[in-house]
Parts: C-alpha cells; structure tokens; sequence
C-alpha cells in the first residue's frame, strides 16, 4: 500500500497582537480599512463593499464606520487593543471610520494623515473644451 501524501492544510499559528496599525484609505467611491501588526503583516481587512454596502452607498460615511467596526472585530480575535490610525485619501469616510474604531473598545493612541500632496510635479492635462 502506498503512502498517501500528505494533503491537511498546514495550521497557521494564532498570532496575540496587543497594538497594531490601522490605515484607513478612503476614496470618493470606498473606504478600505486594514489592520496590521506593527511590523506591516495583515490581520484583517474590511471595506465598505465587503460590509454589504453597493454603488453609491459604499461612498457613505456610514458604510466607512461599519466597514471599521467590521475589522475592528476580525481583528480583536488576536488581542487587539490599541492601535495607530493612518489615514490616506480624500473620501467622506475619513473621520466616521476613527469613530467606528473608537466605538469599539479600541484605543486609538495616534492618528496621521498620509493623504498624497503634489508638489507642483507634473504638467495638468489641458482643459477639456465643449
């Protein structure tokens, strides 16, 4: 009789992350809310299309504190408790997404915004004439 390889999936190891990161990226269209350990590896990721929210209602600042609540609970699987809030873009979501993770029992102990600047880089595209 042969051996049978070896198919069971290989059992990830329960991570306890007391302190993480959370980098809000909120867009005209989405807001994306990924919590992470402090050294960058993703514990949970929630968005406000994957909290149920469709078209235009995604945009809402409502659907960006869902969407935080929603990882804010993945992630207190692994012991989260304190995090440091990374906010990226110029979506509506941006402040109704800390208080969703403020409302969570979570402690925020900085906020930062990293949303992109030009600095007078490239060359605008021309206006459009009709």
């Amino acid at each position: 009789m042969a051996d049978k390889p070896n198919t069971s999936k290989k059992k990830t190891k329960r991570r306890s992350v007391a302190e993480g990161h959370a980098h809000v990226h909120a867009s005209y269209n989405n807001t994306i809310i990924t919590i992470t350990e402090p050294n960058g590896d993703v514990i949970a990721q929630a968005s406000a299309g994957s909290a149920g929210f469709r078209g235009a209602r995604k945009a809402t600042p409502y659907a960006a504190q869902i969407a935080a609540e929603k990882a804010v609970e993945k992630a207190k699987v692994h012991g989260l408790e304190r995090v440091h809030v990374y906010v990226k873009g110029v979506g509506s979501g941006r402040e109704q997404s800390m208080r969703g993770i403020s409302a969570s029992q979570i402690e925020i102990l900085s906020i930062s915004d990293l949303t992109q600047m030009p600095h007078n880089g490239c060359r605008k595209k021309k206006t459009r004439r009709t």
